[in-house]
């Protein structure tokens, strides 16, 4: 996919000439980043931004071309410290093999639980301006499923876009039109955008805004992100493979992350399809992305409402009288409930926390039990 070369000899070790930076403006490169990097152009390393992460390696695009590098240098027991695409990294000049000193702080990073029971967070993407969420009409809306992305996007920094894809599929504009509603209730203040990779619907718009920052590109399989990316690049770059007619899954036709440069302005990076998309610390990416409930909860009685049983809930006034649908609030306490697990399981403090209202539930449950069993007799 990406051309790489091993080079001895990039450039001279100086500050990035206004030709280097030219030649990275494409990738995002700009004064700040230029700002950044100064201290490490003057131990005559260059600029570059890493396109692909693979193995202890990395393809890195700099002024010079596209270079393969070591990772050796960057490779700490942090998971979320490790070097990743998107990364703008400091490479020797010269060497064989080059090697990949450091990278520069980052301004966003878009990150996830891992499966595995270590608690660990995995960064998928880094220095992400916009996340195009890829949400597929050949199947059944998954909403819950829409919230959990919006709520890592928005946890990340970046700003977040819903776009369903195979828009063609949907018989009638009618249709088309309610579930672009469905989706803009569970996404309030996100743009939501229908298209078509077939008929080329909805792409323009698309393409504007993918045209200004980086974009990291998200979905399960079969959302048709593959499809998606070759529509904005203008060209068949990402291998495409049929999703099943039963359930709209795919194979993970990508299976690196990967940082392109768009014809239209912009960088692309496309993902895995993500089987598990589980949150990682994101309580303000909840809070945001159901910003009517926490406005609500701000009129409850107590501060610290759980908005459960509590007296004076508005939350629950509101679910009471049909102004907050029940489905949305489930949702609301299910991501809250996954979130507070994981911090808990990596910070003391939230751990106690949560121990303390176990007990607290745990009370409550015994003090009903035995209220039930009074009446009883």
């Amino acid at each position: 996919m990406f051309h790489t070369s091993r080079t001895t000899t990039l450039s001279s070790g100086s500050a990035p000439s206004s030709r280097a930076q030219h030649a990275l403006a494409p990738y995002g490169w700009d004064d700040g980043w230029a700002a950044e990097f100064a201290p490490y152009a003057a131990q005559g390393l260059l600029p570059g931004r890493v396109v692909r992460v693979d193995r202890g390696h990395c393809d890195i695009a700099t002024a010079a071309g596209t270079v393969r590098a070591d990772t050796a240098f960057v490779t700490p027991h942090d998971p979320l410290r490790v070097i990743c695409t998107g990364d703008w990294a400091a490479v020797d000049s010269a060497g064989d093999p080059l090697f990949v000193r450091e990278y520069l702080p980052r301004r966003t990073a878009f990150v996830r639980s891992t499966s595995s029971k270590r608690s660990e967070g995995q960064i998928l993407a880094a220095n992400v301006d916009h996340a195009v969420i890829a949400v597929s009409l050949a199947v059944e809306l998954d909403l819950g499923r829409i919230e959990r992305f919006l709520a890592l996007a928005w946890q990340s920094g970046a700003r977040p876009t819903v776009v369903l894809t195979k828009a063609d599929l949907v018989p009638d504009a009618t249709g088309l039109s309610h579930l672009v509603r469905d989706v803009e209730t569970t996404a309030p203040g996100v743009p939501v955008l229908p298209v078509s990779s077939l008929t080329g619907e909805g792409l323009d718009v698309l393409a504007a805004v993918v045209s200004d920052g980086t974009t990291v590109l998200l979905g399960v399989s079969g959302a048709g992100k593959s499809t998606l990316a070759n529509s904005l690049l203008g060209t068949e770059v990402m291998e495409v493979q049929a999703a099943r007619d039963v359930d709209g899954k795919g194979r993970h036709t990508t299976t690196t992350r990967n940082l392109l440069v768009l014809p239209g302005g912009g960088v692309l990076i496309d993902t895995p399809g993500l089987r598990g998309v589980g949150l990682w610390d994101a309580g303000t990416g909840v809070g945001q992305v159901f910003a009517e409930i926490e406005e609500l909860a701000a009129e409850c009685r107590f501060h610290d409402c759980a908005h459960e049983a509590e007296p004076g809930c508005a939350v629950l006034a509101a679910a009471d009288d049909g102004t907050l649908g029940e489905r949305r609030l489930e949702s609301y306490r299910k991501l809250l409930r996954e979130n507070r697990h994981i911090v808990a399981k990596t910070d003391a403090r939230a751990r106690a926390e949560l121990r303390k209202e176990w007990k607290r539930k745990g009370a409550q449950g015994r003090a009903a039990m035995e209220a039930k069993r009074g009446r009883a007799r």
